[in-house]
């Protein structure tokens, strides 16, 4: 027979495994209405991770990292108290407990993870409240924009520093220093980016981002925008505006892609820019080779310098060395979560950006 403790257990289990549950529930109900979606992410969600940013940024280290190690940490230690009391108390009914505990916790995360981010997935997009439209292109305009960021990556690829092999040799921590300043100019030009700017910061587990295939993270819980600082230098400050672009709620990777760069290259700062332009060559690069292998090899010929060629080939060999049946299992379970937040195109969103860049880039290629 349960004591009143036992059923006082048993109950506030069950009302943590169901309330989440309801919340999740709630959530798929609501991102039906798209006005109160729009309310919600722009009028609460948006302006509570601002604040938690703004006050996170106190602490110069990555709080998203710590409560990460935290959580996965804890979720391990449970899990072996749980496998040993179970084996030597030979209590079922405990266990049974304790794991739906660790379910809970886990419902919990995904409840928050809903109701903190994965909301800007449905609410208007950037392009809706910025008034930007994507129209088809030919093959032509694709070539003359991507020459057009080659020859501006060119220019700038000599004026960034560099160690005595020709490497990209930019102090990261000025790039993190400069960051808060980099949407300074566009958000001139697109008021709905318009936010108290809060600096980026490192990670200290990295590598592990790198062998998983990323090269940063935004944590809604934090408001904070993480970059993986081990990838290759000569894209992090791109990676910075990226970030940060999730900090002013542009949920999908394609917008973030686009809205980083653009940012990088209005800025003031040659290192942003030549950055900015960098990461949009690449974009634009593995859209154009497949359609006109040719006219991407002239651009290759024409106006890549060899400081530009170096910090190309520094990003291929490092991300080449790094293929691994981790980092591809890594990249489908995000694909997957796209895709289940209404993002179509899944993980393929990253290189889509190209619609973006050609529409706002080809006057100034012509």
């Amino acid at each position: 027979m349960k004591t009143g403790k036992e059923r006082l257990l048993g109950a506030g289990l069950l009302t943590a495994l169901l309330l989440p549950l309801a919340l999740v529930g709630l959530f798929y109900l609501v991102i039906r209405n798209q006005e109160w979606i729009n309310s919600w992410v722009f009028g609460v969600m948006a302006p509570l991770e601002q604040v938690l940013g703004r006050f996170w940024a106190l602490l110069p280290f990555s709080v998203a990292e710590v409560l990460t190690a935290l959580f996965l940490a804890g979720n391990v230690l449970w899990i072996i108290w749980t496998v040993v009391e179970g084996i030597r108390r030979r209590d079922g009914r405990r266990a049974l407990r304790r794991v739906l505990a660790l379910a809970a916790a886990w419902l919990w995360l995904w409840c928050g993870l809903c109701w903190m981010w994965n909301g800007a997935y449905y609410a208007d997009t950037f392009a809706q409240r910025a008034g930007l439209e994507t129209q088809p292109y030919s093959v032509e305009e694709l070539a003359s924009v991507t020459a057009w960021f080659a020859q501006q990556a060119a220019d700038r690829s000599g004026q960034v520093a560099r160690d005595g092999e020709g490497h990209f040799a930019e102090p990261l921590e000025d790039c993190f220093e400069a960051g808060p300043e980099v949407y300074e100019n566009l958000t001139r030009e697109f008021p709905c980016l318009e936010t108290e700017p809060v600096r980026a910061k490192p990670l200290v587990f990295s590598r592990l981002q790198s062998l998983l295939g990323f090269t940063g993270v935004y944590f809604p819980f934090t408001g904070e925008a993480n970059v993986n600082v081990d990838a290759p230098a000569c894209l992090v400050p791109a990676t910075i505006a990226h970030e940060m672009a999730h900090q002013r709620m542009v949920a999908s990777e394609l917008e973030a892609n686009f809205v980083g760069i653009a940012a990088c290259i209005a800025s003031d700062n040659v290192v942003f820019q030549y950055s900015g332009y960098l990461m949009g060559l690449i974009q634009l690069c593995n859209a154009l080779y497949p359609v006109d292998a040719q006219a991407w090899r002239t651009i290759t010929q024409t106006w890549f310098t060899p400081q530009l060629s170096t910090d190309w080939n520094d990003n291929n060999a490092y991300w080449d060395a790094l293929e691994s049946p981790v980092e591809d299992a890594a990249g489908q379970a995000y694909d997957s979560f796209l895709k289940g937040n209404g993002q179509e195109l899944g993980m393929q969103s990253y290189g889509a950006c190209v619609d973006l860049l050609v529409a706002y880039f080809a006057p100034s290629a012509e």
